[in-house]
């Protein structure tokens, strides 16, 4: 056999003739007799009991008048009208295999693997795309059914490698799952199997083009879900999790665990205000990888990729010891005890006033409550969170929170964006938006820098004079704000640090009042927070008494914080870090103490909807490192101010004192107060425009500075 015909028969894929496949699964003499005694058997009577719905299945009758009855293998179902035959198996808890079928993409119909019986039907239809009847008897698992399922598993594995052994889909694998469950025991060809070159996904996803099975979904998620067509950007990480066999999977997870040597733990992602609920699957103190979980109000079920791949930094650059720096300016290991005694020496000998507190981007309620009662007690209520801007209001809540919340967003149909980027600031909440635009047609302005996002949106200006041509009604966009039925304003943080802020959101209120944006049963004044710690910051009230403390301090102690400005601090003011990497907040200080990450610790976060969630510990602490509130508690003792907590729940009674919303975890609190009760502004607006809040979506904090795979991520970003 020549080179060239050898090539062929390998690489060329295979192609088999529709009228073969249904011949396979239709043709009565390839039936038992047993089959077709059963296909011609009468079907069930309709006395049996109603089916209970599956655990977990939700149903919505939004109209009970546009309720279906249906019969799946004979037993009676109500379902709304317009589902599928798939979905109402599901209902009456009937598992019905597939591929490409998948509940929040588009219906492809091209695996045929959820074949079933309906009656009346000359052959077995493909569940997913059938749409459910009045009356219709749906048999699921009948030995024609199961002759089909059969026939379509063993052409998909007729040239899928046998490679189990060495794929990381091994062990939670759709494919491996469904053979065993509804496949034969044998197959019947024995010709050499196709192959196909691999393709270069980039740094985040690994791909064996020879498993791939053609079930579209990962084509359907880039065009419909991530707005993208290169899988690569912001979301395509989730193609891993959707794709049903091993053609697409993780390559930095690539051959370093199998799934079920993971021990998963329930968390929060904290590298965005979003608060996207994900799983921390981890081995003995290392973190191996993070998955998304089912969140419907917040993430649904997908996650960023930086979300999904930043967790390599978490043991690179990690603060192992107390360090105090010498004369010659190096750091020196030395024991706790001595460490806190010299910060302790060093508060008593400054001036109350003179003590300012700076709490970072990933801090916890918890450590945040505890570092202001400490300072509290030390004379001092200069305490704020990096984000938030010199003198943040915190007096409203409903002035720095998503008021619509983030799965209301879908009830929007025009969105005007000032001065933020959902794309770079908050990718899932972007997500929302863009799934709105798709399903509405909802219209989207945006104020700020030429951007580009994945929908349809208008760029109606660059600077805050744009703003003020639509509160005062001379711009055509305010006629579409006006005319909307839930508007919705999202006003970016960013504008926190501009010196006009309160004179811009001013503006955005006026806006909102007269547009109809903010009423008695619409609220669609949103803020879109940058940063997981900023609105427990707010809610317990980290506000400084003024905004040019940090240049008269004359000692700081940054709480994680490692991204504020520290070019007016003065040259002989003591600064310590507390953290847990060596970030830009080390090179200025002159102790460190290290402290325990989120996947580490117990805490809670509240994201940029106001909705309260908690981290739970994943793996142990690194090194010596100690949880952010204990470090403070028993410096709070060494200092001879001791603070009355010894336990988190201590802390947490505390919180309840001061704002009680935060521990109401899992739950959605609004805020109670409109906008309308703020102050007037007489601030003036500046003519700068606005800018861009975030310049490398995948480098945003201390963990993700020291991630590998965000810097090959970052290196391409730029290189485009």
């Amino acid at each position: 056999m020549g080179l060239g015909l050898l090539a062929s028969r390998v690489l060329r894929p295979r192609t088999t003739p529709r009228n073969f496949i249904r011949s396979i699964v239709t043709k009565p003499e390839l039936q038992s007799p047993e089959a077709s005694a059963a296909a011609a058997a009468p079907e069930p009577t309709a006395d049996l009991p109603p089916r209970t719905p599956v655990a977990g299945a939700r149903v919505y009758f939004p109209n009970p008048e546009d309720a279906i009855e249906v019969f799946v293998d004979g037993y009676p179902v109500k379902i709304p009208k317009g589902m599928t035959v798939l979905q109402a198996c599901e209902i009456a808890g009937v598992d019905i295999p597939r591929f490409c079928y998948h509940g929040r993409l588009s219906i492809a119909g091209n695996c045929r693997m959820c074949l079933v019986e309906v009656e009346k039907s000359p052959k077995p239809v493909a569940s997913c795309a059938m749409p459910a009847l009045p009356g219709m008897k749906i048999k699921t698992d009948t030995p024609v059914a199961k002759k089909a399922r059969e026939g379509v598993m063993e052409f998909l594995l007729m040239n899928h490698p046998l490679d189990c052994p060495i794929c990381d889909q091994g062990g939670e694998c759709d494919l491996q799952d469904q053979s065993m469950a509804f496949g034969s025991d044998r197959g019947r060809f024995t010709e050499m199997k196709r192959s196909v070159v691999d393709k270069n996904l980039g740094p985040l996803v690994k791909t064996v083009m020879t498993r791939c099975i053609q079930c579209t979904r990962c084509v359907r998620f880039a065009t419909e879900i991530a707005g993208v067509q290169d899988l690569g950007i912001e979301l395509s990480g989730n193609v891993i999790d959707i794709c049903p066999v091993g053609a697409l999977t993780s390559k930095p997870f690539a051959f370093k665990a199998r799934n079920w040597e993971l021990k998963g733990t329930e968390s929060i992602d904290v590298t965005d205000a979003v608060g996207s609920n994900i799983r921390i699957d981890s081995r003995g103190p290392e973190v191996m990888r993070i998955l998304p979980r089912l969140n419907e109000d917040i993430n649904e079920e997908w996650i960023s990729d930086k979300t999904r791949f930043f967790y390599d930094g978490l043991k690179r650059q990690r603060l192992n010891d107390p360090m105090i720096r010498g004369a010659d300016g190096r750091f020196k290991a030395v024991s706790w005890r001595d460490a806190l005694a010299v910060v302790a020496e060093v508060m008593h000998q400054v001036k109350p006033e003179e003590i300012v507190g700076v709490v970072g981007k990933l801090c916890d309620a918890e450590s945040m409550m505890v570092l202001k009662d400490f300072l509290n007690k030390m004379g001092s209520n200069n305490v704020w969170c990096e984000g938030n801007g010199p003198s943040p209001n915190a007096d409203l809540r409903s002035g720095y929170i998503m008021n619509t919340g983030i799965s209301g967003l879908e009830k929007v149909d025009v969105f005007l964006l000032v001065g933020t980027q959902p794309r770079v600031e908050a990718a899932m909440v972007n997500a929302r938006i863009r799934k709105t635009v798709r399903a509405i047609n909802a219209k989207v302005g945006y104020i700020g820098p030429p951007t580009d996002f994945n929908y349809d949106s208008k760029h109606l200006g660059t600077g805050p004079e744009t703003l003020v041509e639509i509160a005062e009604g001379r711009h055509p966009f305010f006629s579409t704000i006006l005319n909307a039925k839930n508007p919705a304003i999202i006003v970016g943080a960013g504008i926190f640090e501009r010196p006009d802020k309160d004179a811009i959101f001013s503006i955005v209120e006026a806006i909102a009042k007269k547009g109809n944006v903010v009423r008695s049963d619409w609220n669609g004044l949103n803020v879109l927070l940058l940063n997981a710690a900023q609105a427990a910051a707010l809610d317990l009230g980290l506000v400084p008494e003024s905004s040019n403390s940090i240049e008269s301090a004359k000692f700081v102690y940054l709480m994680g914080a490692d991204d504020v400005n520290l070019d007016k601090l003065s040259k002989d003011a003591f600064v310590v870090y507390q953290g847990h990497h060596g970030d830009h907040g080390v090179y200025h200080a002159n102790v460190i103490l290290p402290a325990a990450a989120f996947t580490e610790k117990e805490g809670t976060y509240e994201n940029t909807e106001g909705c309260a969630q908690q981290t739970l510990p994943a793996v142990p602490t690194v090194g010596d490192a100690r949880d952010d509130w204990k470090i403070i508690r028993a410096l709070s003792e060494v200092a001879g101010v001791r603070l009355p907590y010894d336990t988190i729940g201590a802390v947490r009674s505390r919180i309840r004192n001061v704002a009680p919303n935060l521990l109401s975890t899992d739950e959605r609190e609004p805020a109670t107060f409109g906008p309308s009760l703020k102050p007037e502004c007489t601030q003036s607006i500046s003519s700068s425009p606005f800018k861009a809040a975030i310049d490398n979506f995948y480098m945003t904090d201390s963990i993700t500075r020291a991630s590998k795979i965000m810097a090959q991520c970052s290196a391409l970003l730029l290189k485009k």
